[in-house]
C-alpha cells in the first residue's frame, strides 16, 4: 500500500473503493510491527482497538457516507503527556507508570468525535522535560533518518511516527519547542498554535504557560484541519481563549499579497549554526525576495536571554506542577518506609528521572527566599520586555522568519556529554513560547547533506493561524 501524504488522499481511496479504514489502519499497524524495535517510538500501540473502530467506521461509512466525521480516514499518535480515557497515561515516567487515565483531554475528546483513529501513545522526554527524548523511563526514540540519531525532543515518539509513516499524524505538546525541534529533525511540518488556541485539559503540565498541544502532519491542510478540530472555548481549561475558531481549511489557497518577514541577523550569524542551515535558510530567504515578499533584517537585543529566562520560568513552573507526585494518591509509591516524610522523599526519589530532578531541584532553588527577585522576579520582566519588543516588530512585519534549529540532529548520547549545548539548542523554538505566539516548522531541502532533515520557522501573530498556515502553504508551493 502506498503512503498516504494526506488525509484527503485516504478518503478518496475509501470514496473510491480503493481502500477500506481496516486496510489503512492494517497498513500502519503493519509498518509500526517493521520498525517500532528499532525506532522504539510507541511505548502502547492499540492495535485491536484501532482495527474494532475502523470495521465500525466501514460499515457506518457503507451504511450512510454523509454520517461520518470529518476526520474519518485520519490514523494519529498521542504523546504520552495526554489523557485518554481508561488508558494509561505515564509522562513516560516511572512515576506514573501504571496510572490509567479517567477522561479524555478535550483535544482528543474532539478527535474522536470527529471520527479520528487513535493508533497508540508515542514515547517522550520524561514529563516532557528534553530536547532529544533521550530522558524517557522507556528508553530511546531513534530518528528514521539515521537511527544512530536523535530525534529531538520532548515530542520526538510523535515525529517519528509520522516521519516513519506508522500514522498519518499526531498530537504532541510543545512547551519550548517540543512540536518544532523534532519536526525539524524529522522533516514533518510541526505547528505550534497559539497558548490558548487548544485546551490543554487532560494534558499533563510541564510548565502552565508555556505548554500548548501541537500537531505533527506531512501536509498543511492536514494540520489545518486537525487544528480546526481541536481548537475553541472549553469549560475546563480557563486559560482558552473564546474567540471563534476560524475555518482553516477554506483559507489555505487564499492569497493576500506580498508579505513582510522580519528576521533576526543575529540567528543567522551566530557562531552556534550549522552552516548547512545557514545556507539553506539563506536560500529560502532569497526565493522569498524573488518571489517579491520584503524579508528584512531587523535588531532584536534579546536573543542571549531567551534560553535562561525560559528554563528559569519553566523549571519554577515544574517545581509547582510536579508537587502533586508525592505517592500518596496516585503514582509511584514506595515500599519499605517508615513515616510519611521517608514517604515522600523514597516515592519521588524513585519516580523521577534524572533530568527532572535537575529541574525540580533547578525552580525550587529560584522560587527559594532571597532568591525569588533575583531570578523568577527579573525573568518575568524580561519575558514581558520579549512580548513589548515583539509586539513592536508585528506592527510593521506579517512574520517572523528564523531557523527552528542551530544544528542538524545530533548522535545518541551526545546530549549527555555537553547538557549546556543541549539546552542552548532550544535557543530558536523558546522564543514563540515565552510570547505565546504561533509558529511552525516546515521541512526544506538540506543543501549540503540531503540525508539529515532541517526545518525553517515561522512565527506568526497571536491568533492568526490562519494566516501563517496560508503563508506556509505559499512558502511550500515556492520550494
Amino acid at each position: 500500500m502506498k503512503k498516504y501524504q494526506s488525509l484527503q488522499s485516504i478518503q478518496t481511496a475509501i470514496q473510491s473503493q480503493q481502500a477500506t479504514l481496516e486496510e489503512v489502519v492494517t497498513h500502519y499497524l503493519g509498518n509500526i510491527n517493521q520498525y517500532n524495535n528499532k525506532l522504539h517510538v510507541f511505548v502502547e500501540v492499540y492495535r485491536e482497538e484501532a482495527l474494532e473502530k475502523a470495521k465500525a467506521l466501514d460499515k457506518k461509512y457503507q451504511t450512510a457516507p454523509k454520517s461520518v466525521g470529518k476526520l474519518f480516514g485520519l490514523v494519529i499518535s498521542i504523546k504520552d503527556v495526554l489523557s485518554h480515557k481508561d488508558h494509561i497515561v505515564s509522562a513516560s515516567s516511572k512515576m506514573l507508570e501504571k496510572f490509567t487515565a479517567v477522561y479524555n483531554a478535550t483535544a482528543v475528546e474532539r478527535l474522536l468525535a470527529e471520527d479520528a483513529i487513535i493508533i497508540g501513545r508515542t514515547n517522550c522526554d520524561e514529563f516532557a522535560m528534553g530536547s532529544t527524548n533521550e530522558t524517557s523511563y522507556f528508553g530511546v526514540t531513534r530518528n528514521a533518518a539515521d537511527p544512530d540519531r536523535a530525534p529531538g525532543g520532548s515530542s520526538g515518539g510523535a515525529a517519528v511516527s509520522v516521519q516513519a509513516n506508522m500514522c498519518l499524524a499526531a498530537l504532541g505538546s510543545d512547551t519550548g519547542g517540543s512540536v518544532r525541534q523534532p519536526a525539524a529533525w524529522c522533516g514533518v511540518i510541526g505547528l505550534k498554535p497559539t497558548y490558548g488556541r487548544i485546551s490543554r485539559h487532560g494534558l499533563l503540565a510541564y510548565a502552565s504557560s508555556f505548554d500548548q498541544i501541537g500537531i505533527f502532519t506531512n501536509s498543511l491542510e492536514d494540520a489545518a484541519q486537525i487544528l480546526e478540530v481541536t481548537a475553541g472555548h472549553d469549560e475546563f481549561d480557563a486559560t482558552v481563549a473564546s474567540i471563534p475558531v476560524p475555518n482553516y481549511s477554506n483559507s489555505l489557497d487564499i492569497k493576500k499579497g506580498k508579505a513582510k518577514i522580519a528576521y533576526f541577523e543575529s540567528t543567522l550569524n551566530g557562531e552556534g549554526l550549522d552552516q548547512d542551515i545557514h545556507a539553506s535558510t539563506s536560500k529560502v530567504i532569497e526565493r522569498l525576495k524573488a518571489a517579491g515578499h520584503e524579508v528584512e533584517a531587523v535588531p532584536f537585543e534579546y536573543l542571549d536571554y531567551l534560553v535562561p529566562t525560559y528554563y528559569v520560568l519553566t523549571t519554577a513552573e515544574a517545581s509547582s506542577n510536579l508537587s502533586r507526585y508525592d505517592g500518596v494518591r496516585y503514582g509511584h509509591r514506595a515500599e519499605n518506609v517508615n513515616n510519611l516524610k521517608e514517604l515522600y522523599q523514597k516515592s519521588r526519589t524513585e519516580g523521577f528521572g534524572k533530568e527532572v530532578k535537575k529541574r525540580i531541584m533547578l525552580g525550587t532553588f529560584v522560587l527559594s527566599v532571597g532568591y525569588y527577585d533575583a531570578y523568577y522576579t527579573k525573568a518575568q520582566q524580561v519575558r514581558r520586555l520579549l512580548s513589548e519588543r515583539t509586539k513592536a516588530i508585528f506592527e510593521q512585519y506579517d512574520f517572523i522568519l528564523m531557523p527552528t534549529t542551530p544544528n542538524v540532529a545530533p548522535k545518541i548520547g551526545e546530549s549527555e556529554k555537553d547538557p549546556i549545548a543541549t539546552y542552548l539548542a532550544d535557543i530558536y523554538t523558546v522564543f514563540a513560547n515565552l510570547i505565546g505566539a504561533p509558529a511552525i516548522s516546515l521541512p526544506i531541502q538540506n543543501v549540503n547533506n540531503e540525508s539529515l532533515p532541517i526545518g525553517i520557522q515561522f512565527i506568526g501573530k497571536d491568533f492568526e493561524e490562519a494566516q501563517l498556515l496560508s503563508f506556509s502553504k505559499e512558502i511550500e508551493q515556492l520550494l
